[in-house]
């Protein structure tokens, strides 16, 4: 992972990296402290620690400490294009795509809004089309105050770690709601409640 978000990693730090993006990517969640030991051929949990530490502090995962299961990767920048090959029809059909008309730059889209990715773990958000697994983009929010009424946000709740939900503010309690009728919302003091980013785009490797 290259760029001008992150700090630059440790050799150690890098290993750790490497193997937490290998793992959530096959998994679809992060793993234990005690995997990581193993991984790492570590007796002590006090190294992991450490090096979780500063890979928050680098910018590279976000991690509530002393919960494994809170970590989640932070997204890199996608450089270079996606090619624009035309439009496609949801109904009918459309003529086959000719020659490339434009690109589709990611990567300066992410460097100018500083976005990060977060892997989805479980189905909450599924009425929302946000399924498990999902890798969803977020804008970083400034001033919470701001936020439209519904808009779906990642925010860290004391407790609960990292949850992605529809954001909803009455006076002093914050409301997040699920996107599925199975989850009861959550209703926090505001001033308990860190909202880290909004939604701008859900992608899904199929």
């Amino acid at each position: 992972m290259t760029g001008s978000g992150p700090d630059s990693l440790t050799p150690a730090q890098q290993e750790l990296y490497d193997w937490l993006a290998d793992y959530i990517g096959t998994h679809h969640h992060s793993p234990s402290i005690r995997q990581m030991m193993q991984a790492m051929g570590l007796r002590s949990p006090a190294p992991i620690q450490s090096r979780l530490r500063h890979l928050q502090q680098k910018g590279w995962i976000t991690w509530q400490e002393g919960q494994a299961r809170t970590l989640q990767l932070l997204g890199g920048i996608v450089r270079g294009g996606i090619p624009v090959l035309g439009a496609v029809a949801a109904g009918g059909l459309v003529e086959t795509f000719d020659d490339v008309e434009e690109r589709l730059d990611l990567g300066s889209v992410l460097e100018t809004r500083g976005l990060f990715a977060l892997t989805v773990n479980g189905d909450s958000m599924v009425d929302a089309h946000i399924a498990d697994g999902d890798v969803v983009l977020m804008e970083p929010v400034l001033d919470p105050s701001r936020l439209r009424q519904g808009t779906v946000v990642s925010a860290l709740v004391p407790g609960s770690g990292t949850t992605l939900k529809h954001f909803h503010r009455d006076g002093a309690v914050v409301r997040l709601e699920a996107a599925n009728p199975a989850y009861e919302p959550l209703e926090i003091p505001a001033d308990q409640v860190q909202v880290q980013g909004r939604l701008v785009a859900v992608w899904r490797q199929v």
